[in-house]
């Protein structure tokens, strides 16, 4: 790839990223809300944290993890890049270097709604205005996902937007459950409660998987069951599963044309990984241990997006 287009790709991919990254942490704000057993608990507040693997930025900045330092980090603190107001005015960054290659819709929109977030002020996300303002967020992005699913042309800038979405759910899925599923291992005196169904039930809405769960288990939530779903469902679009796959259609794509098919690329490794899904046996890694198998997806997805810059961008 040329110079010019490397950086196209480069801001393709990392505007889906940074949208993807910017409606899960609405999601996750909205859901925690929703089902924390005292709301303004510190404790039902940190694993947001934790999830984002910020607790060192954190710390810096806030005492304690209570829900006002937590919404006020997470959605409107310009010097966390982890914030909902910062992925989306990277995202928009992103869009400004594709203005010749995206829709007037998709440019116009992305730009009004940063603009919308941008005006937020501390009295914008109190509490009892946390979930209405967390449904808007993730309808606009939502609505960026619409807009681009429409009218973006599908070439190769459409197939690194796709791999930028698809490796960002994939790792927010995984961060998601290796942080949750520790946590919320349940005492033998809380399995199958209502306490126990809840914060399960908190899990699979914080991924938007909560209804096409019940699809399939009508009854019942069982952790390992919720695990496995995340994991390995093929028909569920933000299982880490179905992300692999997905990306490695893009690669695909991108392989065949001979100006670009020169290199690995990644593509051996997702690959290895999809196979590694397709075969997945929860009962198997639970066994074996989740967090060290979420761990190993983790580590291959870092190294997917180092190859895949290295390849395209020229620089991991």
């Amino acid at each position: 790839m040329s110079d010019l287009l490397a950086r196209f790709a480069e801001s393709a991919f990392w505007m889906a990223r940074y949208m993807e990254r910017a409606e899960n942490m609405a999601r996750i704000i909205d859901v925690t809300e929703t089902f924390a057993q005292n709301r303004y608990s510190g404790e039902d507040w940190l694993p947001i944290v934790e999830i984002n693997a910020d607790s060192e930025r954190f710390f810096a900045k806030h005492g304690e993890p209570n829900v006002e330092a937590v919404i006020d980090f997470y959605v409107l603190d310009r010097d966390n890049p982890t914030s909902i107001v910062s992925a989306v005015r990277a995202a928009r960054e992103n869009a400004r270097m594709l203005r010749h290659l995206i829709s007037t819709e998709l440019w116009t929109h992305l730009n009004i709604f940063y603009n919308q977030l941008d005006e937020l002020s501390p009295a914008d996300v109190k509490l009892r205005e946390l979930s209405r303002l967390c449904m808007r967020i993730k309808e606009g992005c939502q609505t960026h996902a619409g807009i681009a699913e429409g009218t973006l042309y599908r070439d190769q800038v459409w197939c690194f937007h796709e791999l930028g979405k698809h490796i960002e759910r994939a790792d927010q899925t995984t961060r998601l459950l290796d942080i949750k599923y520790h946590r919320l291992l349940p005492a033998p005196d809380f399995v199958g409660s209502s306490i126990d169904a809840g914060e399960w039930n908190a899990v699979l809405r914080s991924a938007g998987g909560y209804h096409a769960f019940r699809r399939i288990f009508s009854r019942g939530m069982r952790p390992a069951t919720v695990a496995g779903f995340l994991l390995f469902n093929k028909h569920f679009p933000r299982s880490v599963a179905v992300c692999i796959a997905s990306m490695a259609e893009e690669l695909d794509v991108l392989g065949a044309r001979p100006d670009l098919a020169n290199g690995d690329s990644g593509g051996q490794t997702i690959k290895d990984l999809r196979r590694q899904l397709d075969s997945g046996d929860i009962d198997k890694v639970i066994g074996d241990g989740l967090h060290e198998y979420l761990d190993s997806i983790q580590i291959r997805l870092i190294a997917i997006t180092n190859e895949l810059g290295t390849r395209f961008f020229g620089h991991a």
